[in-house]
């Protein structure tokens, strides 16, 4: 089966102070985007569509469930790192605004109090429920940029210290193949012809 995994589209900044989790709704950019992928989707076949349960996730798969009339299940298991953060910051926004703040969270701070062991197993195991479910299948996953890091990792034996290895453009698709055997290989990482 052919495994889609596509990183959701740009979401809002949101920093709350009630200690509530973020959970960010996309920016208009992220719309146009969820947009675009959805209209380049379109021409190939997809048999199921999961999402993770976070907004900026849901809100990035609906027009692409819409578009080709697929009932859109969510998959607990494929919320990202942060899940539970008060704060989300776009990491390009943040960049381009505080370029040491960046660098320090993506050599690491980003991790502060996860359990990335735990995180990587949770991913694995979600994605091979999916995979299990839809033998001979294509099928979309809509989740983020560090569920995505983390089955890469795992598809390819990465051991870098590093655990967000890449950057996944936003609505960015990373293809995978897996067999009935087992193996699990790389097709493509960060396709994103679309936002051209």
């Amino acid at each position: 089966m052919e495994l889609l995994l596509i990183r959701h589209g740009l979401p809002e900044r949101v920093e709350r102070d009630d200690g509530l989790p973020a959970d960010p709704p996309l920016a208009p950019r992220g719309r146009e985007q969820a947009e675009r992928l959805a209209h380049w989707l379109a021409a190939e076949r997809i048999d199921a569509l999961y999402t993770s349960p976070l907004r900026r996730a849901h809100e990035t798969a609906l027009p692409l469930a819409q578009r080709m009339q697929l009932e859109l299940a969510i998959e607990p298991g494929v919320a990202e790192l942060d899940q539970d953060s008060s704060t989300y910051l776009p990491l390009d926004e943040l960049k381009a605004s505080d370029p040491e703040r960046w660098r320090a969270l993506v050599q690491g701070g980003l991790y502060a109090g996860v359990d990335l062991v735990a995180f990587q197993q949770r991913v694995i195991a979600s994605l091979e429920r999916v995979i299990a479910a839809h033998p001979g299948q294509r099928v979309a996953v809509v989740c983020h940029g560090g569920v995505i890091n983390g089955w890469a990792r795992h598809v390819l034996g990465v051991s870098s210290p590093l655990f967000l290895f890449f950057d996944p453009t936003y609505t960015s698709i990373n293809r995978f193949m897996a067999a009935k055997t087992g193996e699990r290989s790389l097709v493509s990482l960060n396709e994103a012809a679309h936002l051209r």
